[in-house]
């Protein structure tokens, strides 16, 4: 009897210790290749958005790392009040990439797929190729534009409309970093296919 419990604090320890691999930030965020090495999923599901919606996929990858830094289950702060007292998180962001509910609830009615989740690479990336493709029909943005896709992504495509960002110069750097980082990636990307 003894030893059924031991084993079993053991498996709970381990499985308690262990986070899901896909839930957990892959090693080296800077470096495409690398982690095209380690997380070939990500980049066979980028790559099927991007045949599918034409977003390029660097610029899938920017807007990922800024949303959830490859974390799958990736959720916003609790609030608090007086310090103590949780208040619920501060909204409805999930995921790879942080899709509210609303709007990942009109990518589901619109694509058809009523079992997707914002925790899968596949979905999530099928949902960034989505909104930028809404962004370019509804604000005209270029698909390879990753700073204003990103800001439109950020503010909702009525918000960017009306130029909201505009009073957010923290959100202007994030963007501007975003559109950086959509460069670096895809330098990285061609010369790791060149070796």
């Amino acid at each position: 009897m003894s030893r059924i419990i031991v084993s079993l604090l053991v498996v709970l320890l381990v499985t308690a210790c262990g986070r899901a691999p896909q839930f957990s930030a892959p090693r080296n965020l800077d470096d495409a290749c690398a982690l095209e090495r380690e997380r070939p999923a990500y980049f066979a599901a980028m790559r099927a958005t991007e045949r599918r919606w034409g977003t390029p996929l660097p610029v899938q990858m920017a807007i990922i790392h800024a949303e959830s830094r490859f974390i799958g289950d990736a959720r916003t702060p609790v609030r608090w009040t007086l310090g103590v007292i949780p208040m619920g998180r501060q909204s409805s962001a999930l995921g790879y990439s942080q899709a509210l509910d609303g709007t990942w609830e009109e990518y589901v009615a619109e694509v058809g797929n009523r079992r997707s989740s914002r925790t899968n690479i596949r979905d999530a990336s099928d949902f960034v190729g989505w909104y930028t493709n809404k962004t370019l029909e509804r604000n005209n943005v270029p698909l390879s534009d990753a700073r204003n896709q990103y800001l439109a992504y950020h503010e909702g495509h009525a918000g960017f409309r009306r130029g909201s960002y505009n009073g957010k110069p923290w959100l202007i750097g994030v963007a501007d970093r975003v559109a950086s980082r959509a460069a670096m990636y895809d330098q990285q990307l061609r010369a790791c296919r060149r070796r």
